[in-house]
């Protein structure tokens, strides 16, 4: 019917033919439209270009700084070596390098190496004044001087008691000991004063730890003593001796203790035999700290420093058991 209907009527069937063609090239017409317009926007927008078969198969170009060799940089140079800090022996006043009256090279350098690694331990004090007792001096030589580190003088030179512990006209025992009555060594900072049973006097702080820093505790203090003096040399052969504290003549303790309170060093030596012998009782003294001595070591010690004192005639309070 339909083969029929093309037979008689044959402008149908080209216009029939014709409409696809029509539709095509309207198709065409639209899709070069529709292209045109995306290469104007691409054309007017380069952020957001379009991708075309050939750049989507090439690959971008690399920035050409990754091609450039990048120099090496220059090494770094070795940081300098820490220069140690200056030390107090190295500031010593020209005036106390070239020697002090009486007293020992050895020992000034001493007390000033003594300061020095104090400090590095963060221990603050003044650093005006340095007071040195050599006890390895026999107590009838003045053996304590006070040193101004700021104008390089000799402030005092004074006699200085030891303990009746410690020994006779020779300092040979010492401790860090409570009911010792023995001298203790090593270096020590001053603090405040107060009035007590000696008077006017200097409370001390042992800087050593098993040497001296049982000194608070032991009411170890400068103080004046009569017994400190000329006339008790020529009646007995040497000063008194003290119950540890480092004792100065009555006359001259006050105006000592005025200049070397609030802060200070003072260092105590007494010589390589006696050091060695303190070191070989630091650890008897640290096992035993805290401790009490036992009755019968008491009672010894007391019937020994009696009868010594009667015999040498030393200036002694009487035993209190504590």
């Amino acid at each position: 019917m339909q083969g029929n209907f093309f037979a008689h009527n044959p402008r149908t069937l080209t216009q029939e033919l014709r409409l696809p063609s029509i539709l095509l090239t309207a198709a065409l017409a639209a899709y070069a439209g529709f292209s045109g317009a995306g290469a104007a926007e691409a054309a007017s927008n380069p952020v957001a270009p379009s991708v075309t078969a050939e750049t989507a198969s090439t690959p971008p170009a690399l920035p050409s700084s990754i091609y450039r060799q990048e120099e090496p940089a220059p090494p770094t140079p070795p940081a300098p070596l820490a220069q140690p800090a200056p030390t107090h022996s190295a500031s010593l006043p020209s005036t106390l390098a070239k020697g002090v009256d009486g007293l020992s090279p050895k020992v000034l350098r001493a007390a000033f190496d003594a300061m020095s690694g104090a400090r590095a331990r963060g221990v603050s004090g003044r650093d005006d004044l340095l007071t040195v007792i050599d006890y390895s001096l026999p107590s009838t030589q003045p053996r304590l001087w006070v040193l101004d580190l700021q104008r390089g003088k000799v402030l005092f030179h004074e006699l200085v008691a030891h303990g009746a512990g410690s020994g006779d006209l020779y300092a040979t025992h010492f401790s860090n000991v409570n009911d010792s009555r023995q001298t203790s060594l090593g270096l020590f900072v001053t603090a405040d004063t107060y009035e007590g049973g000696n008077g006017y006097s200097l409370r001390l702080r042992g800087l050593d730890a098993g040497l001296n820093d049982m000194a608070e505790k032991r009411n170890i203090v400068m103080h004046g003593a009569w017994y400190v003096s000329d006339d008790h040399i020529r009646q007995f052969g040497r000063i008194g001796r003290s119950w540890g504290c480092p004792a100065l003549p009555a006359g001259e303790a006050p105006r000592v203790i005025d200049t070397i309170k609030g802060g200070s060093f003072i260092y105590s030596y007494a010589g390589p035999a006696a050091a060695s012998t303190q070191r070989t009782l630091v650890a008897s003294n640290r096992a035993t700290r805290g401790g009490r001595a036992s009755a019968r070591s008491r009672s010894s010690f007391k019937t020994a420093a009696a009868s010594a004192a009667a015999r040498l005639g030393a200036a002694m309070l009487p035993y209190k058991k504590r």
